[in-house]
């Protein structure tokens, strides 16, 4: 694909400024992945990454693949890519004129913010959460999930080792939302499902507060719990190895995922003995 030398510009002074924060601000797991991009993806100052190279690298760690749109999608279709592991991801760039700010998400806010985490299992586990809760979900509850979204995969922030450090796309694609979530000039909230999905923000300004997780897997562990809420009929479970998520409304459906986690223990079973010869 053809870059222009503006959008090159762009890319050059929001990859270099931000990529001064990313060691005191942001968190480990993200701090992890950034060099494996930066060796694998050609993420560098001076080249915006392909989709599709970036893509390929995701799918190998996680699953996870991006899917070019051109605009924004409704919550509750963007929530059921996550289902599938699939971000829709868009394609252009911030104007040149204000690079460190956009009121929409663009390629700066996609493959800084979003892509470093969906790297990561756990952060990827956690984010297909919220969106397998959405399938067959009514409308009050994807307008909730996408507030849950919102302040988590958006603008996250958990402590490490009893400091704050930001997760969330927003924050981290942002060099003032990345200041910002971290400093006291900003609310923090303990994370509880609750309190998160009636709590209103802003889409364009500075965000006035966060709801800080201890850990993805305790993230997780509360969307789960909160969801189990949802009025459905049915309950899905994704299987890596088609790529497909399935119904879990017959008693067939559960003998089967009966047999298939024995025969996993089993497995974990003769591991753990290996390990104690």
């Amino acid at each position: 694909a053809v870059v222009s030398t503006q959008s090159t510009g762009t890319w050059r002074t929001v990859f270099t400024k931000l990529s001064t924060l990313f060691e005191t601000h942001a968190c480990k797991e993200f701090r992890k992945v950034w060099p494996l991009l930066v060796t694998n993806c050609n993420y560098n100052k001076d080249n915006i990454p392909q989709l599709q190279q970036v893509s390929q690298f995701l799918k190998d760690c996680t699953g996870f693949t991006l899917r070019p749109v051109a605009g924004l999608l409704s919550s509750r279709d963007f929530l059921a890519g996550l289902a599938f592991r699939v971000f829709h991801s868009t394609q252009y760039i911030r104007h040149g004129a204000n690079p460190f700010y956009t009121p929409e998400p663009d390629v700066c806010h996609e493959l800084i913010g979003h892509v470093p985490l969906f790297c990561d299992p756990e952060f990827a586990a956690f984010s297909q959460e919220i969106g397998l809760a959405s399938l067959g979900a009514p409308d009050e509850w994807i307008e909730k999930l996408a507030t849950l979204y919102w302040f988590t995969i958006e603008f996250g922030v958990c402590r490490e080792d009893g400091a704050l450090k930001a997760y969330g796309a927003g924050c981290i694609s942002s060099i003032e939302e990345l200041e910002n979530c971290v400093s006291d000039s900003s609310k923090k909230l303990p994370f509880e499902c609750e309190n998160i999905v009636t709590t209103k923000y802003p889409i364009t300004t500075i965000q006035p507060v966060y709801f800080v997780a201890p850990s993805f897997a305790e993230a997780k562990r509360k969307i789960r719990e909160y969801s189990s809420q949802i009025p459905r009929t049915f309950t899905v479970h994704y299987n890596p190895y088609t790529q497909s998520v399935q119904l879990i409304n017959k008693r067939s459906n559960c003998i089967k995922m009966i047999r298939d986690l024995a025969n996993d223990m089993k497995t974990l079973e003769d591991a753990v003995n290996k390990l104690e010869d």
